[in-house]
């Protein structure tokens, strides 16, 4: 049997072995952003759907250099955003193409209604996730379908003359598979755990994105969900489980809600303690100390904020304040703080009370997907359709 095989045969590694046209590359027309009565910011949208075949990344390239190339001093700093929709395709054409997303810091997204798997599904993942002026630069709708599984060879690919040597092959070629997904994953950042999971799906079944967990694991942001059913203490709760790291959430967690000004006094009051404890002197610490200061409600308001601006790490109270104890880092018991807006979903401000001194938790929200951290870690934001 005459040998055909190339290394990076688009016919040999693939994720999803259906249909032969290459995807298509749709230039969407040019959607406005945050338009001004002189002055609109467009943003370019792609839309890729089909198979990735080999040359699609190069398609892709010479399109995106044409947009940056037109670009105008006023939109220099604009952000192209692709729209995916494909069941997958070639293994190392899908990773091409996510190293190019990252290359021209290109927004993905999986809009409602659309499926996005294998091939498409790592290419999606090199979505840049931006600075905080770009949040979400990761996003999957409430519908749309982001699946994972492990590539297969495709039987129809050249084979060795013998048994023994197709063998030999296939599991040279599996290891080269999995070493360039491992890389990919260790270039973008992505949970190793994640990876080692995928690359032990059945290539038959799929790894589908539904939960928070898997969002936050990702770098993912959602759009179209809004605020858990839950009362805002339980909401409270999930931020600090979040914010504290779930491995070192007390069995059974005490709530405490407060106003915003109890909470303001109560804090204060726990500041002025601790730098009691430790002999801090100054002028704040003098205030602190005066007995018709920490009576007056305004001269409150006034000190925590200059707290606050003078570098102690205080809560920005705004709404109702949830004290949740019960967590033990180290020797000594932690509280966790968390001050919820009740009118957006997206404003909550969290704060951690250790021995002696105040912190910030160990981790943040995501930009574009704070509202994650109000649900617990396995609730289903996007069922399967």
């Amino acid at each position: 049997m005459r040998r055909i095989f190339r290394w990076w045969s688009a016919s040999l590694l693939l994720l999803w072995a259906c249909g032969t046209q290459a995807a298509e590359i749709e230039v969407k027309n040019e959607r406005p952003i945050s338009p001004t009565p002189n002055h609109a910011t467009t943003e370019p949208v792609l839309r890729l759907t089909g198979m990735l075949r080999e040359g699609d990344s190069q398609k892709l390239r010479s399109i995106l250099t044409k947009l940056r190339s037109g670009a105008t001093s006023a939109s220099a700093a604009t952000q192209v955003t692709v729209e995916l929709s494909s069941l997958g395709g070639d293994l190392h054409e899908g990773l091409r193409a996510g190293y190019l997303f990252r290359e021209f810091d290109v927004a993905t997204v999986v809009r409602k209604g659309d499926i996005c798997m294998s091939a498409c599904a790592l290419a999606f993942l090199g979505g840049a996730q931006g600075s905080s002026e770009r949040a979400a630069c990761r996003r999957l709708e409430v519908g749309g379908k982001l699946g994972f599984h492990s590539f297969w060879l495709n039987p129809n690919s050249a084979v060795a003359d013998d048994r023994a040597g197709a063998r030999q092959q296939g599991f040279t070629e599996a290891l080269a598979g999995a070493a360039a997904v491992v890389r990919y994953a260790a270039d973008l950042n992505i949970d190793s755990k994640f990876v080692a999971g995928m690359l032990a799906t059945p290539s038959d079944a799929f790894v589908f994105i539904n939960t928070v967990e898997n969002f936050l694991t990702l770098g993912i942001c959602p759009a179209g969900i809004g605020r858990p059913p839950i009362s805002p203490a339980d909401q409270a709760l999930n931020i600090c489980g979040h914010s504290m790291g779930w491995a070192v959430r007390a069995k059974s967690a005490r709530i405490t809600a407060m106003t915003a000004q109890q909470a303001r006094r109560y804090i204060l009051e726990n500041v002025q303690r601790n730098m009691i404890l430790l002999d801090v002197k100054g002028a704040l610490t003098a205030q602190l100390a005066s007995y018709s200061v920490m009576r007056d409600e305004r001269a409150i308001d006034n000190l925590y904020a200059d707290l606050r601006a003078a570098g102690v790490r205080l809560p920005r109270i705004v709404g109702p304040v949830f004290e949740v104890e019960g967590y033990q880092v180290g020797e000594g018991e932690t509280q966790c703080f968390v001050s919820l807006s009740l009118d957006d979903p997206d404003q909550f401000q969290v704060a951690v009370r250790r021995p002696k001194i105040w912190a910030h938790p160990g981790a943040s929200a995501p930009n574009g997907g704070r509202r994650l951290f109000l649900y617990g870690k396995d609730a289903v934001i996007n069922p399967r359709p």
